[in-house]
């Protein structure tokens, strides 16, 4: 990085924050350096820094590049979610602008067209944080804690890509509940795991979950949350929607999978996230056909 943006910046070596701006400065400047940087801080231990954040005249602030310089800087890196996870890190005043601006931004960019629907009710916010939904837009959550989906071990990962679909969600719920809007994933596919068959995860998301006829269904039945388990991507209780008796035929059919071996669950700020044992493809045909 040239000696004069390092002066300009007013950057001190040793200072944790300072490593995740050089990232980010360099990455901008040469992407293959760019990526070496990163796989170095990579390997450091960044210790969280809490600081306060009341006000942008706050001593703890001295140092940082202002919120604008920072969105133009992940505008051009177009919202690379591994560099805003690296960034959260640093400290609580990066945290706090992550969580408000960079991962909304992320997420309009990967989904616009969901994106726009979840908001156009008015509120600018969603349900469970921006952060959130930014996980669940690119992370399959698989089963490996043993308090969900008890049948299966299959660590969560990162997806490059996925689709979510507003008309799919129609098919997770029931003829009385389907003026809700459920945005749905396609199974992520986990082939040949022993006895269990063909292992599909899918998770998604609901619009205006609080005034939603699925949310009132649940409390009018009662529905118990899960004692143990939380939500991977917010960390809210869930709600068993197989225990709750509210999974519709048409599930297992749109997924592609056999009917009795499919259960999801819904948290408290409408994240969705099941399993399912997929059919053999020449079987999953004839199920959507008959669809």
């Amino acid at each position: 990085m040239p000696s004069y943006l390092v002066h300009k910046l007013d950057i001190q070596l040793q200072d944790t924050k300072s490593w995740c701006v050089i990232v980010i400065f360099v990455g901008l400047l040469n992407q293959e350096i760019g990526s070496l940087f990163l796989s170095l801080v990579g390997t450091m231990i960044l210790t969280k820094q809490y600081r306060c954040i009341h006000s942008s005249s706050c001593q703890c602030t001295k140092g940082h590049l202002s919120e604008d310089v920072i969105f133009l800087v992940f505008q051009q890196l177009n919202w690379n979610p591994k560099l805003i996870a690296t960034l959260s890190c640093v400290c609580k005043w990066f945290d706090d602008l992550a969580k408000r601006v960079l991962w909304k931004e992320f997420c309009k960019t990967r989904a616009p067209k969901m994106m726009l629907d979840l908001q156009s009710s008015g509120s600018h916010s969603v349900d469970g944080n921006w952060r959130a939904l930014g996980k669940l837009l690119i992370y399959c959550s698989g089963c490996s804690g043993g308090r969900l989906f008890n049948s299966v071990q299959i660590p969560g990962h990162f997806v490059y890509r996925t689709r979510f679909s507003r008309t799919s969600g129609k098919s997770f719920l029931l003829p009385q509940c389907r003026t809700d809007i459920l945005y749905v994933s396609d199974p992520c596919e986990h082939l040949d795991q022993g006895d269990e068959g063909d292992v599909g995860f899918f998770r998604g998301v609901f619009k205006s979950f609080l005034v939603s006829k699925v949310r009132k269904m649940l409390i009018d039945r009662a529905a118990k949350l899960h004692p143990t388990a939380v939500c991977p991507y917010c960390k809210a209780k869930l709600w068993d929607m197989l225990q709750a008796k509210m999974i519709p035929q048409s599930a297992s059919c749109r997924l592609g999978a056999y009917e009795d071996c499919i259960e999801y669950y819904v948290c408290l700020n409408g994240h969705m996230l099941g399993i399912c044992t997929l059919l053999p493809l020449s079987d999953s045909e004839e199920a959507s056909e008959s669809e």
